[in-house]
């Protein structure tokens, strides 16, 4: 089985990142605890989405690359300070763990699941979505590349198809 988290976090060491935001995810997870043992990287538990933003604009103005890891569920709170990154032209990256999509259980996550493409490219993103593991770590690469290099704002939408079936409890 191909653990695409390791393939996400070998390109954000390969591409210098310092700074990564998350809210707990469970399709982040392997990714995220990662980050957390990683004493080159600072791993910053969020109570909310949109702080990952400021997160990552704070840590260009101050010399360091950042990322923000998120649920396509937390996207509509980013909806306003998205705005930041397109005024002040701050690169930006960001890798969204899609739910709404294949196999969903919950219907709370099929508005933002089935519109966060539509509402990233409205806010200025660039956009590109995996749904083969085999395939994740050479786009979580091209995601920094143009954020970082292309001065882009980015997001990697990680396909429902590559986390466990979610149920309520059963």
């Amino acid at each position: 089985m191909i653990e695409w988290g390791d393939d996400i976090f070998k390109a954000l060491k390969e591409a210098g990142i310092r700074q990564v935001g998350y809210v707990p995810d469970a399709g982040h997870k392997r990714l995220i605890n990662a980050c957390i043992a990683d004493n080159d990287i600072e791993a910053v538990s969020l109570t909310t989405e949109e702080e990952g933003i400021a997160l990552a604009a704070g840590a260009w103005l101050g010399g360091d690359k950042a990322v923000l890891l998120l649920q396509s569920s937390g996207i509509g709170n980013c909806i306003n300070m998205l705005s930041l990154l397109e005024t002040c032209r701050f690169p930006f990256a960001c890798f969204v763990t899609m739910r709404g999509q294949w196999h969903e259980f919950n219907p709370w996550q099929m508005p933002m699941g089935t519109t966060t493409r539509k509402a990233l490219e409205t806010a200025g993103l660039l956009v590109a979505e995996v749904e083969d593991p085999a395939d994740v770590g050479a786009q979580a690469a091209a995601t920094l590349h143009k954020a970082f290099v292309g001065q882009q704002r980015t997001a990697l939408l990680l396909s429902q198809r590559l986390v466990p079936i979610k149920t309520f409890g059963k």
